[in-house]
């Protein structure tokens, strides 16, 4: 005759079992964490239109609009684990002209974070999905009002920059006008330029993320555009007023990862 115990652990090994192998770990509850992108130049706040800066090259300028995609979120903690973001729910245009289009909102599972991981633009596999996979703030149309895709080119431009300069030649409106559109994801058949970056923020030293229920983690980050002309590369107005789809794109692109820091996590 069998006994109770010996029966409770004859059950217990089989649906140890029969559990499936490479079984996904359970995810706790989730909550909201905000990324905040608060855009300056140098030590002065960015302001469009009015703002008066000058970068490393000497060059005085005012900028006229901001614009740039984030996506691919995902979150580290200390242990080493990663969840990301699932990819419909992770895709933000970024308004310096919009307070409200100044935040990424995603949730995660409750915990403490130690790190943050984004793209900034839109990755190439997004980018070549059925239009029906291109809602939001990716819906062709809907970008073309923002002036964040390119028709011709049936690809986004991640990151818009434009304004004024003494620098730049004067354009048919008759403004200094330079333009920053950076965009390219590698191509489709035959690769070309791919600006696609990935960004990749420690929280420790300023304080990690806390998630909790109830109520939101929002983490600072400071997008500082002095370092678009003062990072990996120097760009210099005068030399390069207008950079679209060339080879040089590259360059202001890897000046990206320089421009993100973390100022603070408000728990």
């Amino acid at each position: 005759m069998i006994t109770i115990a010996a029966f409770i652990i004859m059950m217990s090994l089989q649906a140890h079992k029969e559990e499936p192998k490479g079984a996904e770990p359970t995810i706790g509850a989730k909550a909201i964490l905000s990324i905040e992108f608060d855009n300056i130049v140098g030590e002065q706040n960015l302001q469009l239109n009015t703002g008066a800066y000058t970068n490393g090259s000497g060059e005085n300028y005012s900028v006229s609009l901001l614009q740039y995609f984030i996506s691919n979120i995902s979150v580290k903690k200390a242990d080493g684990t990663v969840y990301t973001v699932p990819q419909d729910s992770s895709y933000f245009l970024i308004k310096e002209s919009d307070p409200a289009a100044r935040y990424a909102k995603v949730q995660v599972p409750e915990g403490e974070y130690s790190s943050i991981t984004f793209v900034l633009g839109v990755d190439s596999l997004r980018s070549t999905m059925d239009i029906s996979k291109r809602t939001g703030v990716l819906e062709p149309s809907g970008g073309m009002e923002d002036g964040m895709y390119w028709g011709w080119n049936s690809g986004y431009i991640f990151f818009k920059f434009e304004g004024t300069s003494p620098h730049a030649p004067v354009d048919p409106t008759g403004q200094h006008k330079f333009r920053y559109h950076i965009g390219g994801f590698g191509g489709y058949a035959a690769p070309t330029i791919n600006n696609i970056r990935t960004i990749t923020i420690d929280l420790t030293a300023a304080g990690n993320a806390k998630v909790r229920s109830g109520r939101v983690s929002n983490v600072h980050l400071l997008v500082d555009l002095a370092k678009l002309f003062n990072g990996s590369t120097t760009v210099r107005i005068a030399a390069n007023p207008t950079v679209m789809f060339s080879a040089y794109s590259a360059n202001i692109a890897d000046n990206f990862n320089n421009m993100f820091r973390h100022d603070h996590t408000e728990n």
